[in-house]
């Protein structure tokens, strides 16, 4: 059942809207490529992709460097008080934040610009990085850590060479996470974008018109967004359980 949507979705890209509305030619039609051309000529959806991609991989890639040393730190000397704030900024929902981020973002004169859709979705990206993370260094023997010191390395070199290629299940899970959250989101893009910086969720809004709604382009382009993610999903599954596992047990 939780796959019939995406199934009908597929099947409406490939007709006409007529077809659509014809119940007899639910499975069964001529199948047509008009709709992904009327979405790449008319919609402009190679700049689409190109935004979503840049904004995600950014905000991802950020959100890594800074919450993985952070997840270990908070993780390795029990900061029970930041990883309370950290809980705190995954639950207060962002579309609170959307009127005091755009005044602010508007002074500074951000909106519209890449910078303020990848700051946007590190606000989400982050803790989430952040909470995976220590879950996953709570479940690392500490003792590894003190026998690279013996061995004479740093705190740092030991967290560098022992604990972070240790974790690549871990990050692996948490920057799938991230970057899926970052493609998909709408809300953010909606408020905080221009027509230059628009991303694929919001672009689809195209093709809701006032008076009618072209379901096949529509479908077409919701298929565009939605199957790379699938992909990704697909592929990188066994990362995705492992990660979420590691940490569950100790030692």
């Amino acid at each position: 059942m939780l796959v019939l949507p995406i199934v009908w979705m597929v099947l409406a890209a490939f007709k006409t809207n007529v077809d659509i509305y014809d119940a007899a030619k639910t499975v069964i039609f001529t199948p047509t490529m008009e709709n992904f051309g009327k979405v790449f000529a008319q919609g402009n959806f190679g700049q689409y992709i190109f935004n979503s991609a840049l904004i995600a991989v950014a905000a991802t890639g950020l959100s890594m460097v800074l919450g993985v040393p952070a997840a270990f730190a908070m993780s390795r000397f029990v900061m029970n008080k930041s990883a309370l704030v950290v809980l705190m900024a995954r639950v207060i929902p962002g579309v609170s934040l959307l009127v005091p981020w755009y005044y602010l973002f508007s002074q500074m004169r951000l909106v519209g610009t890449y910078w303020v859709l990848i700051l946007s979705h590190m606000f989400v990206a982050l803790p989430l990085i952040v909470y995976i993370m220590m879950g996953f260094f709570d479940g690392l023997p500490v003792e590894l850590e003190e026998s690279g010191q013996v061995d004479g390395l740093t705190p740092i070199g030991s967290f560098w060479h022992l604990m972070l290629p240790l974790s690549t299940p871990g990050m692996a899970t948490a920057g799938i996470l991230a970057f899926i959250f970052s493609w998909n989101n709408f809300m953010f893009a909606l408020v905080l974008s221009s027509s230059s910086t628009k991303t694929l969720p919001v672009a689809i809004y195209d093709f809701i018109g006032y008076a009618a709604i072209d379901w096949g382009a529509l479908m077409a382009a919701s298929t565009v967004v939605t199957v790379p993610i699938m992909v990704i999903a697909l592929f990188t599954q066994k990362y995705i359980v492992s990660g979420l596992t590691a940490g569950a047990t100790k030692g």
